[in-house]
């Protein structure tokens, strides 16, 4: 039987297809609690996120189909944090066309040109707070002209 957290790395965020659950980092524990069962304790990314019902359904989903019994457990505290994203994660976003946030997500970032996830250009611009999700906001890249997520820091 396989480990509970090799199977929570096959479980895709809903919105962002191109990277797991555990790479998001919301996943912060996968605990054996008897011989096939196991408690997964995960932290949203943002406390609204629309996408943590699906993900809760999936995480009991999977884990059923490898033999395991899921408790999922949500912890809001410590607040999730972009420094969670694995460096896998952080180029599987941008090979998928969005920048990722730097690391050490603080006041600093705010108002940093975002570099562009197709031609690397830092001649960017906002052009909405929000982007297709919550956690996204969107630029356009002045060198390129292609439009583009951003991962915000927080």
């Amino acid at each position: 039987m396989k480990n509970p957290l090799e199977i929570l790395e096959l479980v895709p965020d809903p919105e962002i297809p191109v990277i797991n659950i555990v790479e998001l980092g919301i996943v912060r524990e996968a605990k054996v609690t008897s011989e096939n069962s196991c408690e997964v304790t995960i932290t949203p990314t943002y406390s609204a996120c629309p996408a943590m019902f699906t993900i809760e359904e999936d995480i009991i989903k999977i884990m059923k189909e490898n033999g395991w019994e899921a408790k999922v457990v949500t912890k809001m505290f410590p607040i999730w944090t972009t420094d969670w994203l694995t460096d896998e994660a952080r180029e599987k976003l941008r090979a998928y066309g969005i920048t990722p946030p730097e690391k050490g997500a603080d006041e600093h970032h705010i108002g940093k040109p975002k570099k562009c996830p197709r031609c690397g250009s830092e001649h960017t611009k906002q052009i909405s707070r929000f982007g297709s999700t919550l956690c996204k906001a969107s630029y356009q890249c002045l060198d390129c002209l292609e439009p583009f997520d951003y991962f915000k820091c927080h």
